[in-house]
């Protein structure tokens, strides 16, 4: 089935395009909701240290309160610098400074000791993403399991996630056939999925890592979990 087919409607409000209608990918057959409460929309590029940050809490924050999280990987190269025409984070004058010393502050407070650091040279995010992609679209219901895999991989363990086999090397124990999902990540299915979800994710008004999606409200940032949690909490405000 083409991406376009799997696309849905949906209205947002509390954006400033909320009177827009934007279409969206729906959840695959097996991911269908198994309560009454919509998810989480979670998205996050797998550069993003505040993105792996969010990685490692959503899902809790999201029981706490009966709902899921559906994961969805963008581009923060396409969002940031092509829509927003802004630099990369670190090539920011006085903000890179202050992102320097704000991660490992947060990764002190919860106890994070990954091999990677935020200053560390960055990886091409574009063949993890298409493989996140692929699997959602072959392998439904194990694409949330993959995106954990990866950001172990990369932040956790300092590999570089550019070099597909490192990609590939993740398969197995995610029961994903290795060698389909290489062919896979380089197919032009794989490439249109991914142009389609991160173009799909900038209609949302999408625009950094992390960012969540709940009931129509967006909340961005890593130090925005406190604040979502609340929100579930007590029905918003």
């Amino acid at each position: 089935m083409q991406l376009k087919k799997k696309l849905c409607t949906l209205r947002f409000t509390n954006m400033s395009h909320s009177n827009a209608s934007t279409t969206y990918p729906a959840l695959g057959e097996q991911g269908a909701i198994e309560s009454e409460l919509p998810p989480i929309d979670f998205y996050f590029d797998f550069l993003s240290a505040f993105g792996y940050f969010a990685s490692l809490r959503i899902d809790d924050i999201a029981a706490r309160h009966g709902r899921r999280v559906q994961w969805h990987c963008m581009l923060l190269g396409v969002s940031v610098m092509k829509v927003m025409g802004l630099k990369p984070l670190l090539d920011t004058p006085l903000k890179s400074d202050y992102v320097l010393r704000d991660a490992p502050r947060y990764m002190r407070r919860h106890d994070l000791n990954p091999i990677r650091k935020v200053s560390d040279p960055m990886m091409d995010p574009r063949p993890s993403a298409r493989a996140f992609y692929w699997i959602k679209r072959h392998y439904p219901g194990q694409e949330q399991a993959f995106a954990k895999a990866v950001f172990e991989s990369y932040w956790s363990q300092g590999n570089d996630l550019a070099d597909s086999t490192q990609i590939v090397a993740l398969a197995p124990a995610l029961g994903i056939d290795p060698v389909m999902l290489e062919r896979g990540l380089n197919s032009d299915e794989a490439r249109t999925d991914l142009r389609e979800y991160v173009s799909a994710s900038i209609d949302r008004g999408v625009f950094g890592s992390p960012f969540m999606i709940v009931d129509g409200e967006p909340f961005w940032g890593c130090d925005r979990l406190e604040m979502l949690d609340e929100w579930l909490a007590t029905g918003g405000w």
